[in-house]
C-alpha cells in the first residue's frame, strides 16, 4: 500500500500515519472502500425541516435520518466526539458517543480521520450551545482518505493549488462551491429564458474544417482516419446561421469555444458561450431582449437586478442601460478628439507610443478599435451598448442602410469588459464574399486572427437566409459578474495551467 501511494515520492509522516490506520482497519476486517451504504437524506433537507425547531420540539421527533458525507472539524473528548458531516448541500454536526455507539463501534470510529467519507444514522437534538446535531447510533466508513485536508479547514491559501487541485478547493472552500452552484443557476436560467420565447437549443460541430465565425487564432488538430486537418471551433456562428437558412427561426447553443490566445484574468483558451439567432429581428430588438435576460438571470442568482461587483454597484434593471455609438464613445467616454481618431497617421503614432503593435497596412478602423480598448472599455462600468462599429472590423455584420461605413452591430460592456457581441446578420452572399476576400488579404498581410473564406457558408447564403439578428454572450464573464469574482479562473472548474514542475 505504501509503495502504491508513494508513486510520486510525496509521502510524509501524516500520510504514513493514515496508511498505518488503514492497515489496522483492514486487519480488523473493515473494508476501506465499501459500496454497501445508502443514504436517504441530505443535510439541506434536515436543515429545511428542522433548522428552526427548538430543543423541546426536536425531542418529540422520533424519525431516524441516514446521511453520508466527509468528516470535517473533528473534536474528540475521550468517550465523546463531535464532527461536522459535509455533503453536497451543507454541513451538519454529528455527535458520536461511546455509550450510544457501543465500545466496538466507537473504537472503530476513533480510527477514522478528517477527510474520510462516512455514513451516519441517528436522531436530531440541539446541543447546549443551540446547534442542530445528529446523535449517531451508527457510523460506517464509506471511503478512506489518505491525504489530509488543508490545516484547520480554513481553505486553500495558494491560488494556483486551488485551481490545480479544484477537488480539494471544493471540499474546503464554501465560497468555491457557491460560485459553481451559481454558475449552474445562470446556465439554467438562460436556457429557461430562451426556451420560454420559442428558441430551439441545438448542437453544432466542435471540430471544423474551417475555423470561422470570429476573428481569432484557432487550435489545430488532425483526424487520422480521414487524414485531414481540423480546427477546434472558435465560434459556432456560421453553423447556427446555416440553420436559419434551413428554416429554423430561433436557435441557440451553449457551447465550448477554443481560441489560441493569451491567458489573463479575463481570458482562458477554452471558454463557454451562449450564441442565439433570431430571424426577422434586428440588433436593436436584441438590445431590449438582452436587458430583460440579464436582469432576470441576475435576480435568479442574487435576488436583485442591482448587484455589487468588486465594490461597485451595477444596475442591470431594464431601461437603466446606456447606448452610445462607437465613435461617440471614443469622444464622450475616452475623451479623444475626432482630429485624432479620424487621422490615420496621428492615430497610428498615438497607438504605437502606448506600446500597441501596428501591423503594416492595418486599416483605420482597426486602429480605432485599439484606441477603444485602451481608453474607453475600462471606463464602461455600468451596462453600455456600444453600437455602430466600423464595417472594416465587422466581417459578418450587416451594413447600416443609413451609413455603409458602419454596421448594425453592438458590443455589451459591463465593469470595464466585454460581455456580449451582437449584430444584424449579413445575409447578402455577394457582400459576404467581398468581406471574406478582404479578411483573406489581411491574413496574407500578417493578421493571423483574420477570418478565412468559407465557400459552403457562402453557398448556404445563396439559398437565402432571412434577415436576422444574433448574439454571443460569455458565460464565464457573466458568472464573474454575478458572483463578484475578479478572475475567470475562479469561475472555470479546471482552468488551463502549465504542467506541474517535477522534483
Amino acid at each position: 500500500m505504501l509503495q502504491s501511494l508513494d508513486a510520486r515520492g510525496e509521502l510524509n509522516e501524516v500520510i504514513k500515519n493514515r496508511v498505518a490506520k488503514a492497515c489496522t482497519l483492514l486487519d480488523e476486517g473493515t473494508p476501506l472502500f465499501p459500496n454497501s451504504f445508502r443514504k436517504d437524506t441530505a443535510v439541506a433537507d434536515v436543515e429545511a425541516r428542522f433548522g428552526q425547531q427548538d430543543a423541546e420540539a426536536l425531542a418529540l421527533v422520533e424519525e431516524t435520518f441516514t446521511l453520508a458525507g466527509r468528516i470535517v472539524g473533528l473534536r474528540s473528548f475521550g468517550k465523546l466526539a463531535f464532527f461536522h458531516l459535509l455533503d453536497a448541500t451543507g454541513k451538519l454536526q454529528i455527535c458520536a458517543q461511546r455509550d450510544v455507539l457501543g465500545t466496538d463501534q466507537y473504537s472503530l470510529f476513533k480510527k477514522f480521520d478528517i477527510g474520510d467519507i462516512v455514513g451516519v444514522a441517528g436522531r436530531l437534538f440541539r446541543t447546549k450551545t443551540g446547534e442542530l446535531t445528529l446523535d449517531a447510533t451508527a457510523v460506517q466508513l464509506v471511503t478512506k482518505s489518505f491525504r489530509p485536508l488543508p490545516e484547520k479547514y480554513h481553505g486553500l491559501k495558494d491560488v494556483e493549488i486551488r485551481y490545480r487541485q479544484r477537488y480539494v478547493d471544493l471540499i474546503v472552500t464554501e465560497r468555491t462551491r457557491e460560485i459553481f452552484a451559481a454558475r449552474t443557476t445562470i446556465v439554467k436560467e438562460l436556457r429557461r429564458f430562451l426556451d420560454e420565447r420559442g428558441f430551439l437549443e441545438v448542437e453544432t460541430p466542435m471540430m471544423q474544417a474551417i475555423a470561422g465565425g470570429a476573428t481569432a487564432k484557432p487550435f489545430l488538430t488532425h483526424h487520422n482516419a480521414l487524414d485531414m486537418q481540423l480546427f477546434l471551433r472558435i465560434a459556432p456562428e456560421l453553423y447556427l446561421k446555416r440553420l436559419l437558412v434551413g428554416g429554423f427561426e430561433k436557435v441557440y447553443e451553449i457551447n465550448r469555444n477554443f481560441r489560441n490566445e493569451g491567458i489573463s484574468t479575463q481570458h482562458n483558451p477554452e471558454f463557454t458561450m451562449l450564441e442565439f439567432y433570431w430571424a426577422y429581428a434586428d440588433y436593436r430588438k436584441l438590445m431590449d431582449l438582452t436587458e430583460e435576460m440579464f436582469a432576470r438571470v441576475a435576480t435568479a442568482v442574487t435576488g436583485s437586478p442591482v448587484i455589487t461587483y468588486q465594490g461597485q454597484q451595477v444596475d442591470l434593471t431594464p431601461g437603466a442601460w446606456k447606448r452610445l455609438s462607437f465613435h461617440e464613445s471614443l469622444e464622450q467616454v475616452g475623451g479623444y478628439s475626432p482630429e485624432l481618431f479620424t487621422n490615420y497617421d496621428k492615430l497610428k503614432a498615438f497607438i504605437r507610443e502606448r506600446g500597441e503593435k501596428v501591423i503594416a497596412g492595418e486599416k483605420l478602423a482597426k486602429l480605432q478599435a485599439k484606441l477603444f480598448d485602451l481608453g474607453v472599455e475600462p471606463k464602461l462600468i455600468q451596462p453600455h451598448f456600444i453600437y455602430g462599429y466600423p464595417t472594416d472590423i465587422s466581417p459578418l455584420s450587416r451594413k447600416s442602410e443609413a451609413d455603409p461605413s458602419i454596421t448594425d452591430r453592438y458590443e455589451l460592456f459591463i465593469t470595464g469588459r466585454e460581455l456580449a457581441n451582437a449584430f444584424s446578420e449579413l445575409n447578402d452572399p455577394m457582400d459576404q464574399r467581398q468581406r471574406f476576400a478582404e479578411q483573406m488579404a489581411e491574413k496574407a498581410a500578417g493578421d493571423d486572427e483574420a477570418m478565412p473564406l468559407d465557400e459552403d457558408y457562402l453557398r448556404a447564403l445563396e439559398y437565402g437566409m432571412p434577415p436576422a439578428a444574433g448574439q454571443g454572450v460569455g458565460i464565464d464573464r457573466l458568472t464573474m459578474l454575478l458572483t463578484d469574482s475578479p478572475s475567470i479562473r475562479e469561475v472555470i472548474l479546471f482552468p488551463l495551467l502549465r504542467p506541474e514542475a517535477e522534483g
